[in-house]
């Protein structure tokens, strides 16, 4: 294993301290393998008889073994034919992350970064999030024991930010936004020592990321989808999602790459822009719902274009009221609780849809990537309140005989 630059091909050893971004262009590293001796030694059939999780893929992790703890990944990996009849292609499958540990995909990244924070002896752990990645490390630095500040814009949903209070971090609400608390969390690392864990710049947090594309190549029988949906902040899960299925090729597991569809809030827009007008990422001033994927200067922004284009993929923004519409036709049609960041999916799909982007013979995945009950004020929004009658038949019969309250498919 070895760190390298995909810009400048510069490499350095994979050991602590861990050189978190390229010391000459300053862009991010990614973590190779000798994939030579990994297809030598280790076949899809070694896979038998381990328990379907994380771990199960462990030779393709920078880390010695896994946590024995609570388990991580191995998410359901479902179809939803009301979705698939509405979109106009074969099949559409959900892959629900929500029901890791700390009910978000971000305990992929947390789980195998801490992991190696761990073995190399770090003291301390450190991240910036606006709430999931922060639960998520809050979480798993819990189960390893190990001192842990995470720094929060003020602006974090209140459930969240109880999500890592219970965990017994030390929680630091910062007044300003995220980019504002990711820089204090780098400045921080840098000069007392600790795990830098912040998305995008440590190159730890992608190979834990890359988990979910094993799963779903093997929950759909090592025949990929040819579409999978992702929503877009710092850009590192889209990234992640498109290393794994590289590693996967080079591996001889799969024979195709899905095509990656990028999904962003149109006030948080950084990635697509670049995708584009094919430029350089160039920072915005972020406005949006869905703040799992609300980031000015996506850190991990050039390697999220890269894996668009490597997978022929391509890009979408929506509205935050189509955010908010598809928390409920989520639930309704696809059979999963999401909160805005992740129900960002569902909206992009309605948007490739109506651009004519989509193929009818497609079989498409929806990356669902966070709990609905991450951000319950999302989602009262989304639905309104409940209509109120009094405690009697009389009402209720009141209530029944108007038509334009019953709700009907």
């Amino acid at each position: 294993m070895q760190l390298h630059c995909p810009v400048c091909d510069l490499q350095w050893p994979l050991q602590a301290p861990l050189q978190y971004v390229c010391t000459e262009c300053h862009g991010n590293l990614e973590v190779l393998y000798d994939y030579d001796s990994i297809r030598a030694s280790w076949s899809r059939e070694s896979l038998q008889g381990k328990p379907f999780d994380l771990w199960r893929y462990l030779p393709l992790y920078p880390v010695e073994q896994a946590i024995q703890g609570p388990p991580v990944g191995g998410t359901p990996c479902f179809q939803a034919p009301r979705l698939a009849k509405q979109w106009g292609v074969r099949e559409v499958w959900v892959k629900n992350d929500g029901t890791n540990p700390s009910a978000s995909f971000k305990d992929r990244a947390s789980a195998v970064a801490l992991q190696w924070a761990k073995e190399n002896d770090y003291p301390t752990v450190a991240a910036a999030s606006t709430g999931n990645a922060g639960a998520a490390a809050a979480f798993w630095a819990a189960v390893l024991e190990m001192p842990t500040y995470i720094f929060l814009p003020e602006t974090a949903p209140p459930a969240k930010v109880a999500q890592l209070m219970a965990c017994g971090v030390n929680v630091l609400m910062v007044r300003g936004t995220y980019d504002q608390a990711f820089d204090l969390c780098a400045e921080a690392s840098q000069k007392f020592g600790w795990f830098n864990r912040n998305t995008g710049t440590n190159p730890i947090t992608r190979e834990g990321k890359k988990s979910v594309s094993f799963e779903i190549a093997e929950q759909m029988q090592w025949d990929p989808p040819d579409v999978i949906v992702v929503s877009v902040g710092d850009g590192n899960i889209i990234s992640g999602v498109g290393k794994g299925f590289d590693e996967l090729l080079k591996l001889g597991w799969i024979t195709k790459r899905p095509k990656l569809l990028a999904v962003q809030a149109e006030g948080s827009a950084a990635v697509t822009h670049a995708w584009k007008q094919g430029t350089a990422i160039q920072p915005v001033s972020s406005n949006t719902i869905a703040d799992s994927i609300s980031v000015d200067l996506p850190r991990d922004g050039e390697a999220a274009v890269r894996a668009i284009r490597n997978s022929d993929g391509w890009a979408v923004t929506v509205t935050d009221e189509a955010i908010l519409q598809a928390i409920p036709e989520l639930a309704q049609k696809g059979g999963v609780l999401a909160e805005p960041a992740a129900s960002a999916v569902c909206a992009g799909m309605h948007e490739a849809h109506k651009a004519g982007q989509l193929q009818h013979d497609w079989r498409v995945l929806l990356l669902v990537t966070g709990h609905g009950l991450k951000d319950i004020g999302a989602m009262q929004k989304s639905v309104g309140p409940p209509p109120s009658i009094a405690p009697s038949m009389e009402a209720l019969e009141s209530f029944l005989r108007n038509s334009h309250n019953l709700k009907q498919e």
